[in-house]
């Protein structure tokens, strides 16, 4: 799947990644993530995308956020946006959908293999405007929960899947917590319902 001559790139879609592992029983260690993939290959970029609500004092994701910037990866955030759905109920929405398509785009013009850690179905057409360059690219979600938390069309049209679980062992944060990144705890900032996430990537 990964050739050590090769470069790559990593684009990790915050939320869907947190709302995968977190599903699966365990939370992300960044700082493993980067190791795991350093092993394969050469990591050109490592990229994580999320929204941030700036009105609030004190952001839960800020720690992570922070840490991100200072242990190498390139963190993409904008605003989130705050409405009310028809019920009356409080609701974020924060997409970093063309954030994400335009930085892997750019990189696919010295990246090898592009790695999308995202199951949004959004993400196919980017998939497939990648291969159309000449480049390889890997999907990495999850297919071991109820419902799948992979859109069907993306992770078919990708070169390779990699299921989340097959790399906990070397990114569970809780095998070492002496030395782990801060942990996605995700409130108020950008909420993410398991079955929401799913139910998108269908």
């Amino acid at each position: 799947m990964f050739d050590s001559r090769e470069k790559i790139a990593l684009f990790i879609d915050g939320p869907n990644l947190y709302a995968a592992s977190r599903s699966l029983g365990f939370d992300v260690d960044y700082r493993k993530l980067l190791s795991a993939f350093q092993k394969r290959a050469y990591v050109l970029r490592a990229y994580y995308y999320t929204a941030l609500v700036e009105e609030l004092d004190f952001s839960s994701i800020r720690p992570l956020v922070d840490w991100l910037d200072y242990n190498g990866y390139i963190v993409v955030t904008k605003a989130a946006k705050e409405f009310t759905d028809s019920l009356g109920r409080r609701k974020i929405k924060g997409s970093m959908d063309i954030e994400l398509t335009i930085d892997a785009l750019e990189q696919s013009q010295a990246a090898d293999h592009l790695v999308i850690f995202s199951g949004d179905g959004d993400f196919t057409r980017l998939v497939k405007a990648l291969q159309r360059k000449g480049r390889k690219v890997s999907v990495v979600s999850t297919m071991a929960t109820q419902p799948p938390m992979v859109a069907d069309e993306l992770r078919r049209q990708a070169d390779h899947f990699i299921d989340l679980v097959t790399l906990r062992t070397e990114i569970d944060r809780r095998a070492d917590a002496r030395n782990a990144a801060p942990a996605t705890e995700i409130t108020e900032d950008v909420k993410v319902d398991p079955r929401s996430v799913a139910a998108r990537a269908r």
